[in-house]
């Protein structure tokens, strides 16, 4: 199909979404999604929209994303993109959300992003979980609602992703059987609150909007330990002290965190990175499985 014929597809739904006639004048490519095709769309009254394309497949997945970025948005806490509309046209699943103006953030912006994600961690659920699967990256992730949280990371989080690596990283499946037996240990007396949760909070997944406020984006949504959204924001560059001391001064920092959580939500990232990107994240994989093994 044609880039016109699905640009005005997707205009008659932003006109029809918002009450106001959108006619499209370019649909540029950027940068923004694992799975997806992701896109700007500008109309020639110079309003612009995020876009998703991807395949008629995935329309459940882009609904997911969706419902992540309205509970997010629920919580008027962080400013997140409001969505637009989501569905199936032409063939195509899509997802539209608002456009936003995005700039590296600034100190007083990670101060700010520190306190409100505290603030988003206060709201909280019966059950860890969500009554959506949604997708972290390109990968299929499992929510069923458990009411214990080790049960709950142990069967959705880390054995998930154990079994989709068995068949070609063996010696990983081993360790992974190991720490698995040892994990009651490590977490004992560990109860938390399951708390909202973005879910990938890489520094990737957050920004600054015009007026200097945090803007976060591309949700795993799902509720359950608040600390694995921060070991996942110190795995793959951080947000520099400012978040961090904004954010424990709002919310102290528990004990174990540092030498046992962290590592332990981390490898969960870690093994869905050896699942997308390939053997390069099976040894620190193996490494951080093997040290938390050595502690129990």
């Amino acid at each position: 199909m044609s880039n016109e014929t699905i640009n005005q597809a997707l205009a008659d739904i932003i006109t029809t979404a918002t009450g106001r006639a959108f006619s499209p004048d370019e649909r540029c490519p950027v940068l923004g999604g694992d799975a997806s095709q992701t896109s700007v769309l500008t109309g020639n009254d110079g309003r612009r929209f995020f876009v998703k394309l991807d395949r008629a497949a995935a329309e459940p997945l882009l609904i997911a994303e969706a419902a992540g970025l309205e509970e997010l948005a629920q919580s008027r806490t962080i400013r997140v993109p409001a969505v637009i509309a989501v569905g199936n046209t032409q063939g195509q699943a899509y997802l539209v959300i608002e456009h936003i103006e995005l700039r590296r953030a600034d100190r007083a912006c990670l101060i700010r992003f520190g306190e409100a994600l505290a603030e988003l961690h206060g709201i909280v659920a019966p059950r860890h979980g969500w009554h959506h699967d949604n997708l972290l990256g390109a990968t299929h992730q499992y929510n069923t609602p458990h009411g214990d949280w080790l049960e709950f990371w142990r069967e959705n989080r880390l054995a998930v992703m154990l079994d989709a690596l068995a068949a070609d990283e063996p010696a990983l499946a081993r360790d992974g059987d190991r720490l698995l037996s040892v994990l009651p240990t490590l977490l004992a007396g560990h109860a938390p609150e399951p708390s909202l949760l973005h879910g990938d909070l890489w520094a990737g997944n957050m920004a600054m909007d015009e007026a200097g406020r945090p803007v976060i984006y591309d949700p795993a949504v799902y509720y359950g330990d608040r600390e694995t959204d921060l070991a996942m924001t110190e795995l793959f560059g951080g947000f520099g002290p400012a978040f961090y001391e904004a954010y424990w001064a709002s919310w102290p920092m528990r004990a174990e965190y540092r030498e046992i959580r962290r590592p332990l939500y981390q490898l969960y990232h870690l093994l869905n990175h050896a699942r997308l990107f390939g053997r390069g994240y099976v040894d620190p994989s193996q490494h951080i499985m093997r040290q938390l093994t050595a502690m129990a």
